[in-house]
């Protein structure tokens, strides 16, 4: 299923990573309205399953393959339980005691568990450069933070539950790499959705009310579309082509950008004013992501 890791992001994938950090990082706003009126099992549901049955779609229609080979189910479950079940469920939680906007930044702290795990899990080999690039892109996060320590303190379930997130992330990444599903990405990706989603399905049905969806709203609507057809049918297939096609570090530092983007759309669609803390932190991590984005010299 997966290329060989690149210790640097290929030209080929920029705009896979320019695209996804635009879709993800708006997708938090797009959230956070969506769970004010849909409960979070029904939300994720929605997401999971029609995103999953959108790429099924398109398998079908085009005549790719849909198989998953015999043997790899145990893989393909384990890396789903991380990756999709923890992790939809601890963001969801959580994004309904902190704002969209601490959330997202928080959730981004995956290369603080990622790339220890990488090194100590794949003997990956960290570089001079890599941790430079690690401690640039968390100090931008620190900045993003900095007017929010208080709040985190006030709010410490939230913020924990999307740490969580954030770790269990980290580990699906890193099994990716350590056991690796021999099946066409499309394929994998959709399976991985449905499959991840199943106990979340069964959550919404024990424990929620199915009744409430005839009293949603447009914008929480509109929230739970954007969801469906471009953060999961579209962004989990661009998530899925990076991870598979660099190291756990350069997918990692990639992924920096996008809670960066999650502030400055604050500015733009809401009006909100940047201090000097998301200046400094955009140029951090910026920084950050030219350590992994440009290739090294070869003697």
């Amino acid at each position: 299923m997966s290329p060989a890791s690149h210790e640097h992001l290929p030209a080929r994938l920029w705009w896979v990573l320019a695209a996804l950090t635009v879709v993800w990082g708006f997708n938090w706003t797009a959230m956070k309205v969506a769970i004010a009126e849909i409960a979070p099992f029904t939300f994720r549901t929605f997401c999971l399953g029609l995103g999953s049955g959108l790429l099924f779609g398109y398998l079908r229609a085009s005549g790719k393959p849909m198989a998953i080979p015999r043997g790899q189910w145990g893989r393909l479950a384990l890396i789903s339980f991380f990756t999709i079940t923890c992790w939809n469920i601890l963001v969801v939680l959580g994004l309904q005691h902190i704002p969209s906007g601490r959330a997202a930044i928080l959730a981004y702290t995956m290369p603080a568990w990622s790339i220890p795990l990488s090194v100590l899990v794949l003997g990956e080999r960290m570089t001079g450069a890599k941790l430079f690039g690690l401690a640039l892109g968390l100090g931008g996060l620190v900045l993003l933070l900095w007017d929010d320590f208080a709040g985190i303190e006030r709010a410490p379930l939230g913020s924990l539950l999307v740490l969580g997130a954030s770790f269990t992330w980290a580990i699906g990444t890193v099994l990716q790499k350590k056991f690796p599903v021999s099946a066409p990405l499309p394929a994998f990706t959709a399976w991985l959705m449905l499959i991840g989603g199943a106990p979340i399905y069964l959550g919404m049905l024990l424990f929620e009310d199915l009744g409430q969806l005839g009293r949603v709203g447009f914008w929480p609507a509109m929230g739970l579309a954007y969801n469906v057809l471009f953060s999961f049918a579209w962004g989990h297939w661009a998530w899925m082509t990076l991870v598979t096609s660099v190291s756990v570090t350069v997918f990692s530092l990639s992924m920096l950008v996008i809670p960066v983007f999650g502030v400055l759309s604050g500015m733009l669609f809401l009006g909100e004013r940047l201090g000097w803390n998301e200046y400094a932190a955009l140029l951090l991590v910026l920084g950050s992501l030219a350590s992994v984005v440009i290739a090294p010299r070869r003697r």
